[in-house]
């Protein structure tokens, strides 16, 4: 009903004793189904193989377990740490590149194993984009600033793809990118501490960043990586004129995200998907800064006695409250509630939290009789 994505107010299902708001878009991409059914293809078509996925597939625990209670194994953690030793990888085995992409250094040790990478290599078209754009940049002799979180999958990906043809460094925030800039103009001090481990190798701050462009980690805050690139094109002598190379998926999202708030109807927010999961976590910062924000995994974080545990993703933890529904009691006698997702939550566990939310509020309408309802309305 709206192709082209211009829509980005929520639709509005009223269960009689509380309303929910669901964001225009939420959930998978194209890019994890896309790595999910390659996953499992992998699995159905060798069944006597060891299979291996270099590290979570993406980041949702729901995913990664059913995965692994198929056999499958993980050789590395989410920040790069051995959990399989690469040793027992033979050129008979499965390796699963996942979403994130990899690593050219991984890429080379699985070649010299003889393992075949490009069978069941699930890299988003979308990762892919940013590695083509930095190719470029590095190739017009620019250094390609990256904006992500630096033990991201993702990001050391791209910067390793990024080093290979010339200059990269990563830049997490805006507070970096502000201290980057103030040193491009004043000078170095300070870079090598900022910066360490983070800069290609023979990396020269007085050359290289004269001339440079800005790509991102598809999951950031579009409108962060605008202002990132606002910030050091000032201080730079030549700035690359980037596209946006964040995801269209994690775009629609957040806009969708924004969208509903906007209309200024919900008491609070409940956002669903893995603690790890960037894109998910930056909807969580958008929906904070408005309304009460309550981030969970699925519909077991949800107590016997009605308290609920959720993340704090500036704690990184978790947190009880005991009663989160008390936050709508304050606003109206039918509360309203924005429910929606990141790109790695797979749609069952919104419709879990969903019901479990419903029965919080027992005596209202069916599910079925309000849907039907919604649809009559639309259409």
């Amino acid at each position: 009903m709206d192709a082209r994505k211009l829509d980005f107010t929520p639709t509005l299902l009223d269960f009689g004793n509380v309303k929910i708001q669901l964001a225009r878009h939420f959930g998978f991409c194209f890019g994890v189904e896309n790595a999910i059914e390659i996953a499992y293809k992998a699995i159905k078509e060798n069944p006597e193989k060891q299979i291996f996925i270099l590290s979570q597939m993406i980041h949702n625990p729901e995913v990664n377990e059913d995965l692994e209670s198929r056999g499958v194994r993980f050789l590395m953690d989410t920040k790069g740490r051995e959990m399989t030793p690469i040793s027992q990888v033979t050129s008979d085995d499965v390796v699963i590149i996942p979403a994130f992409g990899t690593t050219l250094e991984m890429l080379d040790k699985l070649r010299e194993i003889g393992v075949d990478i490009g069978k069941y290599d699930t890299t988003c078209p979308f990762v892919e984009k940013v590695w083509k754009r930095s190719a470029q940049l590095g190739g017009d002799n620019f250094t390609v600033i990256i904006h992500g979180k630096p033990d991201h999958e993702e990001t050391r990906a791209t910067f390793s793809h990024a080093s290979k043809n010339g200059s990269a460094l990563v830049v997490e925030d805006l507070k970096e990118a502000h201290a980057l800039a103030k040193m491009m103009v004043e000078g170095s001090e300070g870079f090598d501490q900022m910066f360490k481990g983070r800069t290609s190798d023979g990396f020269d701050f007085n050359v290289d960043l004269k001339n440079i462009g800005v790509v991102n980690q598809t999951t950031m805050i579009a409108s962060e990586t605008q202002m990132i690139a606002d910030i050091l094109k000032k201080a730079s002598k030549e700035f690359a004129n980037t596209r946006d190379t964040l995801c269209y998926a994690t775009n629609d999202n957040q806009r969708s995200t924004i969208g509903a708030l906007k209309e200024g109807e919900a008491d609070l927010v409940v956002v669903v998907g893995g603690y790890n999961s960037s894109n998910t976590s930056h909807i969580v910062e958008i929906c904070e800064k408005a309304k009460p924000t309550y981030f969970v995994q699925n519909e077991l974080n949800w107590g016997p006695n009605g308290e609920l545990n959720h993340f704090d993703i500036h704690k990184q933890k978790l947190v009880v409250t005991k009663d989160f529904l008390s936050e709508t009691t304050a606003f109206q006698d039918v509360p309203t509630i924005l429910l929606t997702s990141g790109a790695s939550c797979p749609d069952a566990s919104m419709e879990r939290v969903l019901h479990q939310i419903l029965h919080s509020f027992p005596g209202g309408r069916d599910v079925d009789s309000v849907l039907n309802n919604w649809a009559k309305k639309s259409s």
